[in-house]
């Protein structure tokens, strides 16, 4: 039973670190189209580090409490293929996090590193790997 309780909770968590991961981005698009000290800019920089302080950065740390938690108290799945390829996907996401992260804080300070057309373009990344994900762990094709 409480194997099933830290599932629910794992996938509780996957579920808020991928609504974080595709709006996050779309508040820092909206930010690269004013300047530093203009009202959309200011409102779109307090509103992307809030999702990050109280969404991000916490669910991602539960993904990973969780689904180790899961692999300690079910061993037998790292000896599965398609596990292996999950694991992939979700240190690429966790990557992933990682580089928006970055990326938000450098616009924060005005410095733009990346243009409103390729953070586009990235922000769809997060979900084809998590359709990677749920592929893998759902018809576990290997």
């Amino acid at each position: 039973m409480a194997y099933l309780w830290i599932k629910a909770l794992h996938v509780i968590f996957v579920i808020a670190l991928m609504g974080g991961l595709l709006i996050y981005p779309r508040y820092k698009i909206h930010q690269l189209s004013s300047q530093p000290g203009e009202p959309l800019f200011e409102t779109m920089k307090d509103a992307s580090n809030k999702l990050r302080k109280i969404i991000l950065n916490p669910s991602l740390v539960l993904v990973w409490v969780f689904g180790i938690t899961m692999l300690v108290m079910n061993q037998g799945l790292l000896s599965q293929p398609w596990m292996h390829v999950k694991l992939l996907l979700v240190l690429i996401l966790s990557g992933m996090h990682g580089y928006y992260i970055g990326i938000g804080k450098k616009i924060d300070r005005g410095v733009t590193t990346v243009t409103a057309k390729r953070l586009r373009m990235l922000n769809e990344v997060p979900f084809i790997l998590m359709i990677g994900v749920v592929v893998m762990v759902i018809v576990r094709p290997f």
